[in-house]
């Protein structure tokens, strides 16, 4: 649902390592910034720490990253959140989250990138889409009643995730996303990881209303233009109404 056609293109190897260590140092300072220096009371920030590990970014790098984002000693974060609407080919709407620390260079590029698209002005296509806390986890035991889990942790909805849909869901778990009001989304984590639930992701996020219908080709185009969207160093978080 909404990042679905990243599937097999999510792979580490697909980016080339410096590109991807950057994204996991910048998330780990947006997340620090956000939810605090303590990964036992930031589940954001501990999920992305472990990814990060997982990448082979060194303890120092993490560290410095948490304390920069924190605010903690001489170096403070200052990274402009902007959000851009558009439409990829074939009138896919599309959310853009970008994290800068330099708007005049950002901005151009990502209308560049657009020009197989539209860029739309802001307000232009958020209405197709509801803004809302999205925690994804997975639980090692079998015969999980994942709509009892959601009940109990407060969350509004839950769907099955499998590890195509967000490859730190290791084979042969219950993988489940748990869609809740975004004032609430860190306390659902929190209340998943008491009963034995690993959280993998833990955010505010677009999920589409509707789907357009797309041809085989046309799913191709689109998910060429979204991953060409993904793979810039700024992007932060690509919403799109694709299945």
């Amino acid at each position: 649902m909404g990042r679905q056609w990243l599937q097999a293109k999510r792979e580490v190897a697909h980016l080339k390592k410096g590109q991807v260590v950057g994204k996991l140092v910048k998330e780990i300072m947006v997340a620090a910034k956000l939810g605090g220096p303590d990964p036992a009371g930031n589940a954001r920030l501990a999920m992305v720490i472990e990814k990060a590990r997982k990448a082979s970014v060194t303890r120092d790098v993490i560290e410095r990253a948490i304390k920069k984002g924190a605010g903690v000693g001489d170096e403070k974060l200052i990274l402009h959140s902007v959000i851009f609407e558009g439409y990829a080919p074939h009138k896919v709407p599309v959310i853009v989250e970008v994290l800068t620390d330099n708007q005049n260079r950002t901005a151009p590029e990502i209308r560049s990138l657009f020009k197989s698209g539209q860029l739309g002005s802001p307000g232009s296509n958020k209405f197709l889409f509801d803004h809302l806390g999205l925690v994804e986890a997975f639980h090692p035991g079998d015969n999980i009643d994942v709509e009892a889990a959601a009940i109990e942790a407060g969350a509004n909805e839950v769907e099955p995730l499998s590890q195509l849909e967000n490859d730190s869901v290791p084979e042969g778990v219950t993988g489940a996303r748990f869609i809740t009001d975004r004032s609430t989304t860190h306390a659902v984590s929190q209340a998943l990881a008491k009963e034995g639930w690993s959280v993998v992701t833990s955010e505010t996020g677009y999920l589409a209303k509707q789907f357009p219908e797309l041809s085989e080709p046309q799913r191709t185009e689109v998910g060429e233009f979204l991953q060409a969207l993904e793979d810039h160093d700024d992007v932060h978080r690509v919403w799109a109404a694709m299945k």
